[in-house]
């Protein structure tokens, strides 16, 4: 699934859980997983680390044919700015990322000048 989301994917979330502080990272990339309950801290299968994630209401339902709901994950890749300041993102930010301040549950987050690196690159100029 994309990881460019709409809030009508997120009509059911109820609560958003950082793992570690939002305040500290200037973005965080975002995705839809499959998993099988609406709460507590989903799995994790990709390169990285996992920084937060959503929990869903009671009224979420599963899909009919897997059985899994949909929640987002909020995660960082090794290469992204958080983890590495020069490396591709040390200035702009990959298609999925938003700030982590902006994000509340059933709302998707949005792109700053803070998550694209513009901040940064006003501190040094």
């Amino acid at each position: 699934m994309s990881s460019l989301l709409h809030e009508s994917q997120l009509t059911h979330e109820s609560a958003v859980v950082w793992l570690e502080d939002p305040h500290r990272l200037d973005y965080v990339r975002q995705a839809l997983d499959k998993t099988s309950r609406r709460g507590g801290k989903p799995r994790y299968a990709r390169d990285g680390r996992m920084v937060g994630y959503s929990e869903l209401d009671q009224e979420a339902e599963a899909n009919p044919d897997s059985g899994l709901f949909q929640r987002r994950t909020f995660f960082l890749l090794p290469h992204d700015r958080p983890n590495d300041p020069q490396g591709p993102y040390n200035e702009g930010a990959p298609g999925e990322a938003v700030d982590p301040r902006t994000v509340e549950p059933r709302c998707v987050g949005e792109k700053t000048p803070r998550s694209q690196g513009e901040s940064s690159r006003e501190a040094v100029g």
